[in-house]
């Protein structure tokens, strides 16, 4: 029988123990407001008529302590928002004024936020050009819809930046200048052709015609 009522007592004690300190808590937090909400929940005469009086205390310390929930997880996170922020920009300035650095970081920069740009297409055009030399075609993305203009006594008149990547990796290849009329656009998504382009031609897109 003792060693039952001391295996009892072990099992009992940290949970009693647990709700003495949940308590102490609980009153510790409410009792400031607990005057103040207790007067709102009793004003409504539906609550005052069919609640008791120590059910009403009850309540009113649940909705504060639902109330502080919220207010601390609102806090936390405008804290941590705002400090963010600051730590970003902080280290944005820091990175613009090292020399070298600066012009690394302003250039890739640039390319994240033309690469990850949700109101444009990073490539606008899937076409096929004359590379590496004539007669052969190799598939590029048109980098910009923007023609660059140059000298035209050389013949670099109006000519558009075509992107044309090497095979496994796509992430290295040429940025060839083309005229216009030297381009065939594809019906093809860019996606697709970077797949065409990984694969080295095993992945088919589908039927591709010249538009």
């Amino acid at each position: 029988m003792k060693k039952i009522f001391f295996a009892g007592l072990v099992t009992l004690l940290p949970l009693t123990i647990t709700l003495w300190i949940l308590s102490i808590l609980m009153n510790l937090l409410t009792r400031p407001f607990l005057g103040i909400v207790t007067s709102l929940f009793a004003s409504s005469p539906t609550i005052a008529a069919h609640v008791s009086a120590e059910t009403l205390h009850w309540i009113s310390q649940i909705a504060i302590l639902i109330a502080f929930f919220f207010a601390i997880i609102l806090l936390g996170l405008t804290a941590r928002f705002f400090f963010l922020q600051a730590l970003l920009r902080l280290g944005d300035r820091i990175l613009h004024r090292i020399p070298l650095i600066n012009k690394i970081y302003k250039t890739a920069k640039e390319i994240v936020h033309s690469l990850f740009a949700e109101e444009k297409k990073t490539f606008q055009q899937v076409v096929l050009l004359p590379f590496p030399y004539p007669g052969s075609f190799a598939v590029g993305l048109v980098a910009s819809d923007t023609a660059v203009t140059g000298s035209s006594e050389g013949g670099a008149a109006d000519l558009v930046p075509v992107f044309v990547p090497t095979a496994p990796n796509p992430t290295s290849g040429f940025l060839v200048m083309c005229k216009t009329g030297d381009l065939i656009p594809l019906s093809m998504e860019s996606e697709a052709a970077f797949k065409y382009v990984v694969s080295c031609a095993l992945i088919q897109p589908g039927e591709v015609h010249p538009k």
